[in-house]
C-alpha cells in the first residue's frame, strides 16, 4: 500500500515539475558557488600581490580579507536562499501533491 502511494506521488506531474525546478535551482546555485571559489583561487594564484594591498593608506587590513569574507558570506547567502525556497515553495508543492494523492485525486 505505501509503496503504491509513493509511486503515485513520484509519478504525479506537479511533483515531477517541483523536483525538476528544485534540481535546476540546486545545481545552478552549486555551479555559481563553485565558479566563485574557482575564480577566487585562480586570482590568488595569478595575482597574489593584489590581495596584499591595504584597504587604506597605512592600514593593516588588506583587500584579501574583504574578498575572502565576501566569498564566504556569498556562499552562506546562496545556501540560505536555497533553503528558504526548498522549505517554502517546494515543500508546499510536495504537500499539495501528497494531499491530493492521499485523497484519491488525479495521478
Amino acid at each position: 500500500m505505501e509503496r503504491e502511494t509513493a509511486k503515485r506521488i513520484l509519478e504525479h506531474p506537479e511533483f515531477r515539475r517541483m523536483a525538476r525546478k528544485k534540481s535546476v535551482l540546486g545545481w545552478g546555485f552549486s555551479a555559481l558557488v563553485f565558479v566563485m571559489y574557482v575564480v577566487y583561487i585562480a586570482f590568488i594564484g595569478i595575482s597574489p600581490e593584489s590581495f596584499a594591498v591595504p584597504v587604506s593608506e597605512g592600514g593593516i587590513t588588506t583587500w584579501g580579507i574583504y574578498i575572502g569574507l565576501f566569498v564566504i558570506v556569498f556562499s552562506f547567502v546562496i545556501t540560505g536562499i536555497y533553503v528558504r525556497k526548498a522549505n517554502g515553495e517546494f515543500d508546499r508543492m510536495t504537500r499539495r501533491v501528497i494531499d491530493e494523492v492521499m485523497k484519491g485525486g488525479r495521478q
